[in-house]
């Protein structure tokens, strides 16, 4: 499923919304280890775009 909310993530990266939108679902649902692992990814993928929202998401 990680692989799948990656996906997700970037066809829906233009709209900053819609992008928090599918991030926190995808966090609520997803276990520990993989919330972790979607977590550094987003913030590698998208840090200049949403890094604040995404470590508002994650608590960080």
């Amino acid at each position: 499923m990680l692989e799948y909310t990656k996906s997700l993530l970037q066809k829906v990266s233009f709209d900053r919304g819609l992008f928090l939108k599918e991030l926190k679902k995808s966090a609520d649902w997803l276990d520990q280890e993989d919330r972790g692992r979607l977590r550094s990814w987003s913030l590698t993928t998208f840090y200049h775009m949403y890094g604040t929202d995404i470590k508002e998401v994650f608590h960080s």
